[in-house]
């Protein structure tokens, strides 16, 4: 029975993992967008030639900065927060202590 309880533990630890690398790819996502909107503000620049050309570079890289911002305080906004969560996680003793008559509970 000693081996399921170190299952169990691994297994919430590897969850742990799993959501450390979703909030990661949350991340890149943001700042995958970020970049992509940055790019379409340079580009604009050179591909149009009109009197409104200036303030859609403009939004474009409000929008960029925005995304970029949000993303990173996303970030370390749940980074704490699951670091904060993780020391609650695997502890599992009360489940096999043994009482009086030799059975677990």
């Amino acid at each position: 029975m000693e081996n399921l309880n170190k299952d169990l533990i691994l297994r919430e630890k590897l969850a742990i993992e799993r959501t450390y690398m979703a909030n990661q790819t949350t991340f890149l996502s943001f700042l995958r967008t970020s970049m992509y909107f940055f790019v379409a503000g340079l580009t604009i620049g050179n591909l149009l030639k009109t009197e409104n050309t200036e303030i859609m570079i403009v939004i474009f890289f409000s929008i960029s900065f925005i995304l970029l911002f949000t993303g990173v305080v996303n970030f370390i906004v749940h980074h704490r927060w699951i670091k904060r969560n993780t020391q609650h996680v695997g502890n599992y003793k009360m489940e096999y202590i043994k009482d009086k008559d030799g059975d677990r509970f």
